[in-house]
């Protein structure tokens, strides 16, 4: 596994504790997006590094950078659909040209002009944006807010195969790691590293409501 693993509660103590922040591994080259599907199309993704075979084009698919946000959205890869946990080595570009496209998911006053300029932009929009509660290894919500980014169309398109350097299958780390949860032993859990992800471009982080 090609992810940096560090001990979960030394990187809690390193984490914001509230606002907006996208929590990522990334370097100067790329970002890791996490994804959990059933066999059927994780392990055709692992194999052949894209999406492809029964994984569809023409819907949205969400991509999360926060590890812990997606462990909370697929009970650790044990929900009916998301047995086959995915880390996704994005481009760091190609996310970054996801963000400068996104809508937000709800209307926001402060950065639409009205209610109705927000509907036209999500109904056009090929990229979305939603901030939701972090959660802790258990499920607890936290005040932290955490990103997941909706993608479709041409977006989705590129996704599935020139925006990836590699993909990774990665169900067998987070079973194992989910022991340490499931008998509260946090201090032997470990996850992928992470630290906050600031986009370049200030009219960009003000849009994101970075904090």
């Amino acid at each position: 596994m090609k992810l940096n693993i560090q001990n979960y509660k030394e990187q809690l103590n390193e984490w914001p504790q509230n606002g907006h922040h996208i929590m990522a591994q990334y370097d100067d080259e790329k970002i890791i997006v996490y994804q959990s599907y059933r066999p059927a199309i994780g392990l055709f993704a692992a194999k052949h590094q894209f999406f492809g075979g029964p994984f569809s084009l023409e819907r949205m698919t969400w991509i999360k950078p926060n590890f812990l946000w997606m462990m909370y959205r697929n009970g650790w890869g044990k929900k009916v659909g998301q047995e086959v946990v995915l880390a996704i080595h994005l481009k760091r570009e190609a996310f970054q040209k996801y963000l400068e496209n996104a809508v937000h998911s709800s209307f926001k006053s402060e950065l639409y002009e009205s209610h109705e300029a927000w509907q036209k932009k999500v109904k056009s929009s090929n990229v979305r944006l939603q901030w939701d509660p972090d959660h802790d290894p258990y499920g607890a919500k936290l005040e932290r807010r955490a990103i997941q980014i909706g993608i479709r169309n041409q977006f989705i398109r590129s996704y599935a195969k020139e925006d990836i350097i590699e993909i990774e299958d990665i169900s067998a780390f987070v079973a194992e790691q989910y022991e340490f949860v499931k008998t509260n032993q946090l201090e032997k859990l470990q996850i992928p590293a992470e630290r906050p992800f600031v986009p370049k471009g200030d009219e960009l982080q003000k849009k994101l409501q970075l904090q």
